[in-house]
């Protein structure tokens, strides 16, 4: 059960880049952040209007003077306060990851980053290197690895539940735009935008989700090669694909599929992981996240509640477990799961302790930098007519 007495000595203190009124990820990176007493938001550069954030940091409990117009003067007032900020979370169109990031870790901060986490994998390296340098933490929000049942399924992999891992089947595919909606959803527009969105709009928007949740389930797999086609089913979006299909050959002699897609009309989020092996097949849907199907060969077809007794005590598949067995839990007890682990390592790196932030699961840097790793590779494979190429 999750416990919830424990507290930091004092709570770690927090601003955010972007996520400003009407944006629906800063409002949850709040509501996961500020869940359990470890975080206290005291600064922010919401928006690029400076009344607007003015105004939108004032109605959430901010002081005004630390509503700021624009990241950079962001961290060099905090700098110069006895209280300044130690964490910063960035929210912010992809195509200032990058430079914020950087910068926030120049200033000696540490990072929690929407993903993706940068443009290249160069990019990545670099944060790493910055990152490990400063003695700092950067979490990438990879927001459904803090459901329980996939740690669950983590430890059925690692246990041999399975037996030998076959076939990795993985999708996250939408229908929410699959018409031209960008054209009244700035929210939208951005993301289909190359100059803002990068390299990719659904593989690396919703792709590196489905992946990371494989990546998580089982961490010894590698990629060795894959294939990547991509369509732009609303032409307007080229050369931004908002569909995708990617092969994949892995370390072991599995196998591995991702249909990734924002045109998958009438359907509402379809993101989903089948893992079959040798004795058994698993599977996880993320609009019933509070179960995990188990099927072994011969058998009856079972299902997996969170919060029972018969899981495994993994340090994730029970200890977050907010409200018990057969309440639903969602997406915003995930992401404080996420949260909650980002201010364990944050708070043990302050302190020195080295050991906490090596034995403490989170989505890190790493994390981040293969998901950026994948991106490129989909990219060179389907820029070269599909073609089957070695991972890189």
């Amino acid at each position: 059960m999750f416990n919830e007495e424990l507290r930091l000595e004092k709570p770690l203190r927090w601003g955010m880049i972007g996520g400003g009124r009407g944006s629906q990820i800063g409002y949850i990176h709040r509501s996961a952040a500020l869940r359990d007493g470890l975080f206290t938001l005291v600064a922010g550069a919401f928006d690029i209007d400076p009344e607007r954030c003015e105004d939108f940091g004032t109605h959430i409990g901010l002081d005004k003077a630390r509503c700021y117009p624009d990241y950079k003067m962001m961290l060099e007032e905090e700098a110069k306060r006895h209280d300044g900020i130690q964490v910063v979370s960035i929210a912010t169109p992809n195509k200032f990851h990058y430079e914020m990031a950087k910068a926030a870790l120049e200033a000696g901060l540490h990072v929690i980053c929407e993903k993706p986490l940068c443009f290249t994998v160069a990019e990545a390296e670099t944060l790493k290197t910055i990152a490990e340098k400063n003695k700092l933490i950067i979490g990438v929000t990879y927001g459904y690895t803090g459901y329980q049942m996939i740690h669950q399924a983590r430890k059925m992999i690692e246990n041999g539940d399975l037996g030998d891992i076959r076939i990795i089947n993985m999708s996250f595919a939408h229908g929410w735009h699959s018409e031209e909606v960008e054209k009244n959803d700035p929210g939208l527009k951005w993301r289909v935008t190359p100059e803002q969105s990068g390299p990719t709009y659904v593989l690396g928007d919703i792709g590196t989700h489905a992946l990371y949740l494989a990546e998580v389930m089982m961490p010894e797999l590698k990629i060795e090669q894959l294939m990547c086609s991509r369509q732009s089913f609303i032409a307007s979006r080229a050369p931004l694909e908002d569909n995708a299909v990617v092969l994949m050959n892995f370390n072991n002699g599995a196998v591995g599929n991702l249909w990734v897609s924002a045109v998958n009309a009438g359907a509402i989020h379809e993101q989903r992981i089948r893992v079959v092996g040798s004795k058994a097949s698993i599977e996880w849907w993320d609009e019933h996240p509070n179960q995990l199907v188990y099927e072994v060969q011969g058998k009856p077809k079972q299902l997996l509640d969170r919060g029972h007794g018969y899981l495994y005590h993994d340090d994730m598949a029970v200890t977050c477990d907010r409200i018990g067995c057969g309440h639903a839990e969602g997406l915003f007890e995930s992401w404080a799961n996420l949260y909650q682990r980002y201010a364990i390592a944050i708070d043990a790196m302050i302190g020195g302790d080295k050991e906490t932030v090596e034995n403490t699961w989170f989505p890190d840097i790493h994390a981040g930098l293969e998901g950026v790793r994948f991106i490129e590779n989909c990219v060179r494979s389907a820029d070269n007519g599909s073609a089957w190429v070695d991972y890189k």
